[in-house]
């Protein structure tokens, strides 16, 4: 075993393959570690690992079938094929049901804040005096191994009150007292991504899994005597049928653990473009435990360009013309509001990405002036909440959402003036592509993709917090652009992809773009994953060339993290 892998939880990992023999835990037939680190007996004893096993098994078959059924999905859209309501599941849209109760601690969620798990991170999310705080080991966070379970650490620690962080400069880092502190919810990683340090029977355990079932099993009871959950965000669903898994699987921890049914709660993030044509019936599916549905605008965006990536007709401009005043992206929303208040349920908004500029006033006020239009929107078109990336939003949201919004949450506000097609849903909106706006796509690719690649999920580039959604936007509309004027697939009028100033978008622009982004850089020494930026400008340069979309950046970036 390397240094490396004997050195301390906290720890950076070092770059690179390390030869690592697989571990046997006793008591756990069936399940190997191929990394450990020190600590990691504590946070994965015996009972737990043979909860994994268990949860394994009862639910890789379906969801293997369940990830098949996505991409028979997608080959029905690359040939033209587009998503629609299902027919078969008519009757629960029209019936009349509600969902189960939702809990005191989660009646109010008028501002929530996410972030990742890092323990610094951790006690400043809730010590932000946000009403939540959505713990993310999906789009925030690189999984490392050493990220994973620090995480998982910190948020033991800070179910248990001890948790305590000291940084580098001396700086000492307490939680507030208990009744001051947001309430915890942690988003476990999607149903396509594996875990792979962790094998059952040979194969990698799903990632979300081992999130979810790690954080339950030592935290559920104490979370449940304070009346605080366990309470998980539920992300990526593209249908009922992947709904009904996590039902299963959180039925399966909570009969483990010796939980009442339906304790651990659940909102559900609408986040692909599939999913939205199927929120009765997602709510249905975990109608037992279901406290609402969050309008997942980075990943929803990101999901129309993957799901229409072979329809000419659909390409969307620059991303930061792509806002939730588009009329795709409002019926989006609204539709979300009218169907979560007709159950009972949650209509949470979406994540303002800003980041505050101390040092420019002129931008700061510009980017708050952004936030308080977001957030006056959601909070008057009936949402119950919203997120924002950044404790300096907090008081900008509360603002708007404290002036109209009284009440707890707004079920009330019924919005049954909401009439949305199909149609309406898929409808691509009108803009442009700027030089600058092509320049900062190829830009947040690269830093994002060295960052995550060195460890680190989330990254403030250019006064926005990108994590794995907003990059995502940027590399699939380079792919888009760049294949669309390809003479296999432009405009559905036949003309190139251009940008505002008539240059054509093709491999060429691309390519001197990639070249002249040192000089755009600077000096990386000073940048999250600087020394990793040649690595990630070839992996955007494969990815972005690739014939076909590739799913998500994650899965062969994934291969080269540890």
């Amino acid at each position: 075993m390397s240094a490396a892998a004997e050195s301390a939880i906290p720890a950076s990992p070092a770059p690179g393959p390390r030869p690592i023999p697989a571990v046997v835990p006793k008591g756990a037939a069936g399940l190997s570690l191929t990394e450990r680190v020190a600590g990691q007996e504590q946070l994965l004893p015996a009972p737990l690992l043979g909860l994994l096993v268990t949860l394994h098994r009862a639910i890789e078959p379906e969801r293997r079938a369940l990830l098949a059924a996505r991409r028979e999905r997608q080959a029905f859209y690359d040939a033209g094929g587009l998503p629609d309501f299902r027919d078969d599941t008519r009757a629960i849209r029209e019936g009349d049901w509600k969902v189960a109760p939702i809990p005191q601690a989660l009646q109010d969620r008028r501002v929530e804040i996410t972030g990742p798990v890092d323990p610094k991170m951790v006690i400043n999310a809730l010590n932000s005096g946000a009403h939540c705080y959505m713990a993310d080991f999906e789009d925030s966070t690189a999984p490392t191994w050493r990220n994973l379970l620090a995480g998982q650490g910190a948020l033991a620690g800070a179910v248990e009150g001890s948790l305590a962080f000291e940084a580098g400069n001396g700086k000492q880092y307490r939680l507030r007292p208990y009744e001051e502190r947001a309430v915890l919810i942690v988003r476990p990683r999607g149903w396509h991504l594996d875990e792979k340090h962790v094998r059952v029977d040979g194969e990698p355990i799903a990632g979300g899994l081992f999130d979810m079932a790690v954080f339950a099993y030592h935290n559920a009871r104490t979370l449940m005597a304070n009346d605080r959950g366990p309470y998980f965000y539920l992300p990526k669903l593209q249908s009922m049928e992947e709904a009904a898994l996590w039902e299963t699987a959180l039925s399966h921890v909570e009969a483990f653990l010796g939980l009442p049914h339906g304790q651990m709660k659940a909102t559900v993030l609408v986040e692909t473009l599939p999913a939205v044509f199927e929120m009765d019936e997602i709510l249905h599916a975990l109608r037992d435990r279901i406290v609402g549905l969050n309008c997942g605008r980075w990943d929803y965006i990101f999901s129309y360009l993957k799901t229409f990536r072979a329809h000419a007709d659909k390409v969307l401009p620059e991303r930061g013309q792509v806002t939730m005043t588009q009329p795709f992206l409002k019926a989006y929303s609204e539709l979300l509001i009218r169907t979560c208040h007709r159950r009972g349920a949650h209509a949470m908004g979406g994540m303002a990405a800003q980041i505050p500029n101390a040092s420019d006033p002129v931008a700061n006020e510009q980017a708050l002036a952004r936030v308080r239009a977001d957030k006056l929107r959601e909070v008057t078109a009936g949402h119950d909440g919203t997120w924002v990336a950044h404790p300096a939003l907090i008081p900008v949201a509360r603002e708007m959402f404290d002036a109209h919004m009284p009440t707890p949450n707004q079920h009330h506000v019924l919005r049954e003036d909401v009439q949305v097609s199909r149609d309406d849903l898929i409808r691509p909106c009108e803009g442009t592509i700027t030089r600058e706006g092509f320049e900062n796509n190829v830009e947040v690719c690269v830093r994002y993709l060295a960052a995550w690649l060195d460890g680190n999920g989330c990254v403030p580039i250019h006064g926005m917090m990108e994590d794995a959604a907003t990059a995502e936007i940027a590399r699939a509309q380079l792919w888009q652009w760049l294949h669309h004027s390809d003479p296999r697939g432009r405009h559905a009028d036949g003309s190139p992809v251009h940008l505002a100033d008539g240059t054509v978008v093709d491999f060429a622009l691309f390519e001197r773009t990639l070249a002249a982004l040192p000089g755009r850089l600077g000096d990386t020494a000073g940048l999250p994953g600087g020394n990793r930026i040649a690595e990630a400008t070839a992996l955007l340069d494969e990815l972005t060339r690739a014939c076909q979309l590739v799913e998500f950046l994650t899965l062969p970036a994934y291969a080269r993290l540890d």
